[in-house]
């Protein structure tokens, strides 16, 4: 892990120059090559690029639905798995790199090779985008979700936009869109890496003339192995926006009000908190400019998303009575705090959070907003980070606000991810609260619960996996049955 942030230090200093696309002219068709098109970001990128008129191939050795069903829906699903070099060649305009991809992939050294012009899926989208006013959330939490509201916002109020985020969103049919013709671009800012050789953050890429940040909350340690390295990606992504760009802030975080104190003077600065709501008859109420709307998702950590979003939207012309008027039927993004099933007095609900920050931000929200239900949480530890031994350390209490916690991890994916195994006294001693019980069989919490009483009760599903196979919605049906 220090070899490799080393190494991401010394790369960024190098000067890798901006390079132009050829056949910028639509009646020519260029060729782009997806090397690992089946990951989530990549194979909507290709989407993307289809729609918009391009040639698109692409190799994987797997894929998986849903990439594997809509890349076979638009005619782009690879005739036969595997990486094939004698397909590469110098027809191909541009190769595109994917993250599941190895620096040893024989396409990618046969691309080198021919000196073909090699973009990781971040230094495209810029390449594509570079001409637009361009708009991006980052931020360790809630960037998903800010982004999902500034594009449910603009596509209310018909603005042409082009956009990359990083869940399925209600009313769009791909998690990424490129247009010849929209004017602003709607960008996730995320921290990871940019391809197997790129190892900048991605969000360092986009020149925005438009920048939020929600808070910095340590994650991804298999790249970023301290604190410090961490918080100076967002240090230097705040560095990289455009002349005379506005950099949006979430005022209560420690870290974001030092980056604000050391800005250039060009920047424009905005901080943003939490807006102030009543909860009525299980709905969060807001007044702005004494008017009062009802919003359709809950929790403080909405109440400051809805507020950056407002004032992102603000820097488009937008007028704060207008967005309340569209953020008001805002409903969430795919597996942010999305209801599964509900009924008179039971819910189950399904969320991304895996980081200790996110964690804590969602079990507190559902049990804010429903205080007079019990509360039972099941988390799923499954990223590199958090199935980390010594980063475990850093869920403390973040379940306290849980009538009853469960904690699974699957001990097969430890040894997928090379990691020391651990146990569940280690991982319930982390924790460190009398609410949590820790699995490590997937059966056997299933039958727990199924086996449970729901009356008057939630239930929280958090993971960026499935719990070794759980079919959330076949799972919630049988729960409120």
């Amino acid at each position: 892990m220090v070899l490799l942030a080393f190494g991401y230090i010394c790369y960024y200093l190098l000067d890798i120059p901006t390079y132009k696309l050829i056949n910028k002219d639509r009646n020519i068709t260029m060729h782009i090559h997806f090397i690992a098109i089946g990951g989530a970001a990549m194979h909507n990128l290709a989407i993307a690029l289809h729609k918009k008129g391009y040639q698109v191939t692409g190799s994987d050795d797997e894929i998986f639905d849903p990439s594997r069903s809509r890349l076979n829906q638009y005619g782009l699903l690879p005739p036969e798995y595997g990486w094939f070099p004698h397909k590469i060649n110098q027809d191909i305009d541009v190769i595109i790199l994917g993250m599941h991809a190895r620096k040893d992939n024989p396409e990618l050294l046969k691309a080198q090779e021919l000196q073909l012009k090699v973009y990781s899926y971040p230094e495209y989208l810029y390449e594509q985008c570079k001409d637009k006013k361009r708009i991006v959330i980052g931020g360790s939490h809630g960037k998903t979700t800010i982004t999902s509201m500034v594009m449910h916002v603009l596509k209310k109020l018909d603005y042409q936009f082009d956009y990359m985020v990083g869940a399925q969103i209600e009313g769009f049919d791909t998690m990424v869109q490129l247009s010849h013709d929209a004017p602003i671009a709607i960008f996730e800012g995320d921290e990871y890496l940019s391809s197997p050789i790129d190892l900048r953050p991605k969000f360092h890429w986009y020149k925005p003339h438009v920048a939020l940040l929600t808070g910095v909350a340590w994650d991804h340690i298999n790249v970023f192995p301290t604190w410090e390295n961490y918080v100076e990606q967002f240090k230097i992504f705040a560095d990289s926006l455009s002349k005379n760009a506005t950099f949006i802030w979430y005022t209560m975080d420690k870290e974001l009000q030092d980056i604000s104190q050391d800005l250039r003077k060009d920047i424009k600065s905005l901080a943003y908190k939490e807006l102030p709501a009543q909860l009525k008859n299980g709905k969060s109420i807001v007044t702005f400019n004494n008017t009062s709307y009802e919003l359709s998702v809950f929790g403080a950590h909405n109440l400051q998303n809805i507020n950056g979003a407002r004032m992102i939207c603000a820097e488009l012309g937008i007028n704060d009575n207008d967005f309340f008027e569209c953020i008001s039927s805002f409903k969430g993004a795919a597996k942010r705090l999305q209801t599964l099933k509900e009924k008179k007095n039971t819910a189950v609900f399904l969320d991304f959070a895996h980081s200790p920050s996110k964690l804590k931000a969602t079990v507190e929200a559902v049990k804010l907003q429903y205080p007079e239900r019990k509360l039972v949480a099941c988390m799923e530890l499954h990223t590199f980070s958090s199935l980390n031994k010594d980063f475990l350390p850093q869920y403390k209490d973040t379940m306290a606000a849980a009538d009853v916690a469960y904690v699974y991890f699957n001990p097969e994916v430890l040894k997928h991810k090379h990691l020391p195994a651990i146990n569940q006294t280690l991982v319930h001693d982390a924790f460190g609260t009398n609410n949590v019980s820790v699995f490590s069989n997937t059966t056997e919490l299933q039958k727990l619960l199924l086996q449970s009483t729901w009356e008057n009760t939630n239930l929280l599903f958090m993971s960026s996996g499935n719990f070794s196979g759980i079919d959330f919605v076949d799972f919630s049906e049988k729960i409120l049955k």
